[in-house]
C-alpha cells in the first residue's frame, strides 16, 4: 500500500521497510533483513537527509545486524554514525543516545577494547 500510494522513495516506506527488517532479523532471516535495512537507509538519506533521527535508528539496527552476522568491523562505523546523528539531533542527554552508546560499548567489549567499552558504558549511565 505504502509503496503504491506514496512511491518507492517516501520516508514512510523507509520506516516500514526498517520495521520489516527488524522482524526478519528476529526470525533469523539476516540476509532479508540486511537488504531491507540497506534500502530503508538509502531512502531516508535521500529524502530526510544524512542527519535525521530516523536514520540514526536505522543505522543502529543495521549495526546490530552486522554484529549478529559476525561483522564487527562493519558494525562499528554504523554504531558510531548513529551515535553522532543522535547526539547532534536529539542532544547529549537523550535516552536513545544511551542505548546506542551501550550498543557500541558491547561491540568494543567483544573486540577486547575494554577501556573503550567502559568509557561508553559510563557515559550511557551518567
Amino acid at each position: 500500500i505504502t509503496e503504491k500510494t506514496l512511491g518507492p522513495e517516501h520516508p514512510d516506506l523507509a520506516g516500514r521497510l526498517s520495521n520489516l527488517g527488524n522482524l526478519l532479523q528476529a526470525q533469523g532471516n539476516l540476509t532479508g533483513a540486511k537488504s531491507l535495512y540497506e534500502r530503508a537507509i538509502a531512502i531516508t538519506e535521500k529524502t530526510l537527509g544524512c542527519e535525521h533521527p530516523d536514520l540514526a535508528s536505522m543505522l543502529n539496527n543495521f549495526g546490530a545486524l552486522s554484529e549478529t552476522q559476525g561483522n564487527l568491523t562493519g558494525a562499528e562505523p554504523l554504531y558510531e554514525r548513529a551515535i553522532a546523528i543522535t547526539e547532534k539531533t536529539l542532544g547529549p542527554e537523550h535516552p536513545d543516545l544511551a542505548g546506542r552508546l551501550s550498543n557500541l560499548g558491547n561491540l568494543l567489549q567483544a573486540q577486547g577494547n575494554l577501556t573503550g567499552a567502559k568509557s561508553l558504558y559510563e557515559r550511557a549511565i551518567a
